[in-house]
């Protein structure tokens, strides 16, 4: 007497093609939804002073070298020493509860404990230098600054996001002395310029994982 059905002879078929279209989707989930894209973008941690873009680049119009100012010569943006906030706040709103910490840094010569917001992996090397000597505004990997009360991350800073500006970095690029100008927007003249343009970053893996 046959104990089992025959029907029970595509179990194992139905348990594999059940497994690879779980495993695949499973995949194309955690992809997709843990992508830089998803996980990173519009990170905006608090910070210990609440320094608002928006009014020093936006409506002050303070060029973003005043404070970070070694972008064109560093490999580093650099954050802001004290000395540099202390610049205007000596005399600006000086006695505002809201730069406390900043005072103290002052007195006791103890950094302000910022909280990094755009963060590339140990393992890949960047230069804000050559990227500005090259054309590359700011606005391009950080969005408009000026228009930001807290500051968050605007682009994934992956991989395959660099790799298309390598690719083509056309309309990424701008005239030198427009870098930090966050409403720059190209003529027709330069907009056709900018895409006859030959420069192409690397895309071989020695050019960003050193």
């Amino acid at each position: 007497m046959q104990i089992f059905s025959r029907s029970l002879n595509y179990l194992p078929l139905v348990a594999a093609v059940g497994v690879a279209v779980l495993g695949g989707g499973l995949t194309l989930g955690i992809w997709y939804y843990f992508s830089p894209r998803n996980t990173q973008v519009g990170y905006a941690p608090e910070q210990p002073i609440p320094y608002s873009h928006k009014l020093h680049a936006g409506e002050l119009g303070i060029d973003c070298r005043y404070c970070h100012a070694n972008i064109e010569r560093s490999q580093e943006a650099m954050i802001p020493p004290t000395q540099a906030c202390m610049g205007c706040h000596a005399v600006v709103k000086k006695d505002s509860p809201k730069l406390a910490s900043l005072r103290a840094s002052w007195s006791t010569g103890y950094p302000v404990e910022w909280v990094r917001v755009h963060r590339v992996a140990d393992y890949v090397y960047f230069d804000h230098s050559v990227h500005l000597a090259a054309g590359v505004g700011c606005v391009s990997c950080h969005g408009r600054i000026d228009q930001m009360e807290v500051v968050r991350q605007d682009q994934p800073l992956n991989m395959g996001w660099c790799l298309e500006c390598h690719r083509n970095p056309g309309p990424n690029l701008r005239p030198k002395d427009q870098i930090t100008n966050m409403t720059w927007m190209p003529s027709d003249e330069e907009r056709t310029q900018l895409a006859e343009n030959t420069l192409r970053g690397p895309q071989h893996c020695s050019g960003c994982h050193r």
